[in-house]
């Protein structure tokens, strides 16, 4: 199995503790020289906080574990594709790169609606899309496809 596939099976399982949680089953991990530093998961509804997204808590807890907001040699892989607001805050904590599951063709700020890391800002993200992208899709399609069957049996 490819490095790449192992990172992003390990985000998958965030996105599974999130979907388990009626949250948008995103997952995101942090690796530095081969190994995952943090990971997280959705909890907007949770925490009631709009800024819960997975990639921001990732970001969090690795600035943390790292003692620094700069996370230089840093990738991170997540199941979707980072809406602005994460977007924003990979290129501002310097990920050196970014592996993205599925594309999010309503919020997807790497290229599916807009691209910020095309823009000329300090520092550059390397992207890279479509790592298991059918899983990552998969698991998004199910939740919705649940929630909607949830929402119908409580009306």
């Amino acid at each position: 199995m490819e490095e790449k596939e192992k990172f992003m099976k390990e985000a998958l399982k965030e996105a599974k503790k999130a979907y388990d949680k009626l949250e948008v089953p995103v997952g995101a991990v942090i690796v530095k020289d081969g190994k995952i530093i943090a990971r997280a998961h959705n909890l907007k509804e949770t925490k009631k906080d709009t800024t819960k997204h997975a990639e921001i808590l990732a970001i969090e807890k690795a600035s943390k574990k790292l003692g620094a907001w700069r996370l230089l040699d840093c990738e991170m892989y997540v199941t979707l594709e980072p809406c602005s607001m994460c977007a924003g805050a990979m290129i501002n904590s310097r990920i050196k790169k970014l592996y993205i599951g599925a594309l999010d063709e309503k919020t997807g700020a790497a290229g599916s609606v807009l691209n910020l890391f095309d823009y000329p800002f300090n520092h550059k993200v390397e992207v890279e899309k479509g790592i298991m992208k059918e899983n990552c899709e998969k698991i998004l399609k199910n939740f919705f496809k649940d929630l909607r069957k949830l929402k119908k049996n409580n009306t």
